[in-house]
């Protein structure tokens, strides 16, 4: 299993937060901005011109943000280090990516963390399973992503960890 970076690096990334994204007017974002439409902050070069002071420029939403990962994974990984930002028609597509790319790399985090726990080797066996279902060998397409959230992974991993509830003071494990 290739497994992904589950950490941001956005120089490897074509800003898809600072255009998927919208942002509304207040204490963490200093102006509305419809999803879909590149932030006024972004430079020429797709870059944010005012990257070193976000939050004094009252874009603190900005620096919390954190796609862990799932920006430069659909950039470098599903698009081959394309970007809409120099081929316009590809917007659609990679904010699409990006938003089930984004929901993938939730999952993987959760994942993780449930790995920690004190698993039974049915569970463990379990978790294994759902993080090679979300870190395909063959990576990820713009086609396998759309397959991936309409098919049975997605209710499959939410089954998972509700079974998982007990082991963190939930409800009592039924038989």
């Amino acid at each position: 299993m290739h497994e992904p970076s589950l950490s941001a690096d956005c120089g490897q990334c074509a800003a898809l937060c600072c255009a998927y994204h919208a942002f509304d007017s207040s204490d963490q974002f200093a102006i509305d901005k419809p999803a879909g439409v590149p932030c006024p902050n972004l430079t020429g070069q797709g870059r944010c011109k005012i990257h070193a002071s976000l939050a004094e420029h009252g874009f603190p939403g900005c620096v919390s943000y954190d796609c862990m990962g799932a920006g430069q994974h659909v950039v470098q990984g599903v698009f081959g280090g394309r970007s809409w930002q120099t081929e316009p028609a590809l917007m659609e597509p990679m904010f699409e990516a990006f938003r089930v790319m984004r929901r993938v790399h939730e999952n993987l985090q959760l994942l993780d963390a449930a790995r920690r726990l004190p698993l039974s080797e049915a569970e463990a066996r379990r978790c294994a399973e759902l993080e090679l279902a979300h870190a395909p060998a063959q990576g990820w397409t713009p086609a396998r992503l759309k397959e991936f959230e309409a098919g049975p992974v997605p209710g499959a991993f939410r089954a998972f960890l509700h079974s998982l509830r007990y082991k963190l003071g939930g409800t009592a494990r039924s038989a």
